[in-house]
């Protein structure tokens, strides 16, 4: 097991998902791919409120991928 973080949870549009870390280092204008294969902007991984994972559900393709990896 690492040490380091190796992915986070962000809620983005249709769902809590699950990205790599690399994805909130990806350049904003970029598209970045979370566990389950959701697309989205990486942009829209910052800057989000507490409202936005009230609002989202986990997506349970992220958390079974995550699960199986571990």
């Amino acid at each position: 097991m690492s040490d380091y973080l190796t992915y986070v949870w962000r809620p983005v549009t249709g769902g809590r998902h699950a990205f790599p870390i690399a994805a909130t280092k990806a350049p904003r204008e970029e598209r970045v791919k979370a566990f389950c294969g959701k697309e989205a902007g990486a942009a829209d991984l910052h800057d989000r409120s507490e409202v936005d994972w009230i609002r989202e559900d986990t997506c349970m393709r992220c958390w079974h991928t995550l699960t199986t990896r571990l």
